[in-house]
């Protein structure tokens, strides 16, 4: 966030295209869709987005920490309104690392379990 009403984001290159790029430049009006799959939660923003390519602290400091690529401009988009939608049809995907975080706790604690159900068992 930029501020209350703009978001800002590093923009990369991709495909060399230069389609999102282009369709600014004709009509600065956009729409977002932020959606959460693992809560199945998806927010809709309308607004319009500019280009931002002659501020480098700007550009920095939109550069994401965990990755490599550098930004070539930021992208700038001020809401003009958003909305929540219903979540029935947001498909519920959950990233693999944490599936498998959570069957390794499981293995886990099953090895626990049978590790006490073999042991020593006192009479009461």
């Amino acid at each position: 966030m930029i501020d209350e009403r703009t978001l800002g984001f590093a923009d990369f290159r991709g495909n060399r295209q230069y389609v999102s790029l282009g369709n600014l430049s004709e009509n600065p009006k956009a729409d977002l869709f932020l959606i959460d799959c693992a809560c199945r939660q998806r927010i809709k923003i309308w607004g319009t987005a500019r280009v931002v390519e002659d501020d480098p602290a700007l550009i920095e400091r939109l550069r994401p920490e965990s990755y490599a690529g550098t930004p070539e401009q930021a992208i700038l988009f001020e809401i003009a309104a958003g909305d929540a939608n219903c979540p029935q049809h947001i498909p519920q995907l959950i990233a693999a690392k944490d599936v498998a975080a959570v069957l390794a706790e499981r293995d886990r604690r099953i090895l626990v379990l049978e590790a006490e159900l073999a042991g020593p068992r006192s009479l009461a």
